[in-house]
């Protein structure tokens, strides 16, 4: 009879296991830099994902460092990449936009310099880091997408200037529990991208933003509980944002603004006409200790969303009524 019981208690446990580790499957890759796994690096196991599968797949990888400048192809969806810990598990690179072309005297320029390129759709990064760890020799960006339906979750994005390009002007990104750090237009491009409960770090005196939404588009960049930082012991004076393009879109509402945000908020580019035509919004923003922002000295040409207005601020009205992309695969 113990033995009866004994053997229950193990089974259930074992299936308690199984089923709070989604990773735990034949389906799933492994890899690990010191080969223990089938795979030693990320781009190998890419490369024997089928094209354009119809179902979810997760790449599992391993505590470790991974010197990779990895493209993730547009044939490619569905797909998963979770790392083992999202401060141990991290891939590097370090081009920057000044390094000459291989065989020529041209500059790479800054949309070579990713460590990470997303060309597919419908993909997920999960608790993992994303590092361009060039020298301050000019931008150089940790993460390029151009695919749509993307989700990141629980990741690090470290970098210099352009840590963040997010390509393509009617791609839709969801960023949640993330952490990005950077200098100059660390957070640039014309997706549009909704980053819930983020910690944004500035490194120093510069912009946090430099959206180029297009005219046509609605929304740009959404900050929706995200705290915006320094380092501990920096006195810093920056920017939310400045439009890279006229018609920057960019919404902060319900987050904290560190005291180095300047009391005008957002800054023109050196360009007045820049002033008629981009979109920068505020809602309840606060300060670290929870007292309301004082917004008497931002630039008059941004603005204040009113309470009615920032409830009609949601996922379904910013990706449109089928977000339920989100929901399936942003957990």
């Amino acid at each position: 009879m113990k033995k009866t019981i004994f053997s229950f208690l193990f089974l259930a446990t074992f299936s308690v296991v199984n089923a709070a580790n989604p990773y735990d499957n034949p389906d799933t890759l492994f890899v690990s830099r010191d080969g223990t796994c089938e795979f030693r690096t990320i781009d190998d196991a890419i490369e024997v994902c089928r094209a354009f599968m119809d179902y979810h797949k997760v790449i599992f990888v391993k505590k470790g460092t991974y010197k990779e400048k990895l493209v993730i192809p547009a044939w490619v969806t569905n797909i998963e990449i979770c790392g083992e810990d999202r401060d141990k598990t991290i891939i590097t690179y370090d081009d920057h936009a000044n390094i000459r072309i291989p065989g020529t005297k041209r500059p790479m320029g800054t949309f070579r310099t990713y460590t990470l390129k997303i060309e597919a759709n419908d993909f997920t990064l999960k608790n993992i880091t994303i590092e361009n760890n060039a020298a301050r020799l000019g931008q150089a960006v940790a993460l390029h997408t151009e695919g749509t339906r993307i989700c990141f979750i629980n990741c690090r994005f470290l970098g210099n200037q352009d840590t963040i390009y997010t390509g393509g002007s009617e791609t839709s990104l969801f960023f949640r529990d993330c952490y990005i750090e950077g200098t100059t237009d660390f957070i640039f491009g014309p997706s549009t991208a909704w980053f819930e409960n983020c910690t944004i770090m500035n490194k120093i005196n510069s912009y946090v933003t430099a959206a180029s939404t297009p005219k046509d588009i609605k929304f740009g960049y959404i900050f929706n509980h995200c705290n915006i930082i320094t380092a501990e012991g920096q006195h810093l004076q920056c920017y939310l944002g400045r439009p890279w393009r006229p018609y920057a879109y960019t919404l902060f509402m319900n987050c904290i603004l560190g005291s180095h945000i300047r009391p005008v908020g957002w800054h023109n580019w050196g360009n007045k006409d820049n002033e008629q035509t981009s979109r920068y919004l505020e809602y309840n923003n606060t300060t670290p200790d929870g007292k309301p922002i004082d917004v008497t000295q931002r630039a008059p040409w941004s603005r204040q969303l009113t309470k009615k207005e920032a409830s009609q601020i949601t996922l379904e009205a910013v990706f449109g009524k089928d977000h339920s992309w989100i929901a399936n695969t942003c957990q």
